[in-house]
């Protein structure tokens, strides 16, 4: 399932607006009126399905892991392991082995020198 990517108005034409969504509210905007050729606007038809909603793309639901325990109960076939910010080079390399020995999809793995791992 693809997401529409919306995108502010007239930033691909000045660098110091950036892409991020701004609703237009000019009182002649050609956007808000929404104009033939200009970009659509945000609306609850483009709402994703709502088994869908939450998923990252590959459809596995994302957990957030702060240590080894955490990865217990967790199912390869439906989830997928997140590892928080906040974990240090140590505890993720840890969360890593062992995320591999159980067959776990890592969403965000430490990316390793070849003497490492």
């Amino acid at each position: 399932m693809q997401k529409h990517k919306f995108i502010r108005q007239e930033s691909w034409r000045y660098k110091k607006l950036k892409t991020n969504w701004r609703r237009p509210k000019g009182i002649d905007n050609k956007m808000r009126l929404q104009m033939k050729g200009w970009p659509p606007l945000v609306k609850v038809g483009y709402r994703s399905t709502r088994n869908g909603r939450g998923l990252h793309p590959s459809g596995l639901q994302e957990i957030l892991v702060h240590n080894v325990k955490d990865l217990s109960g967790i199912d390869p076939k439906k989830q997928a392991v997140r590892i928080a910010a906040t974990v240090g080079l140590k505890k993720r390399l840890d969360i890593l082995k062992e995320a591999r020995r159980m067959g776990l999809r890592l969403l965000n793995a430490p990316r390793l020198k070849q003497n490492e791992s």
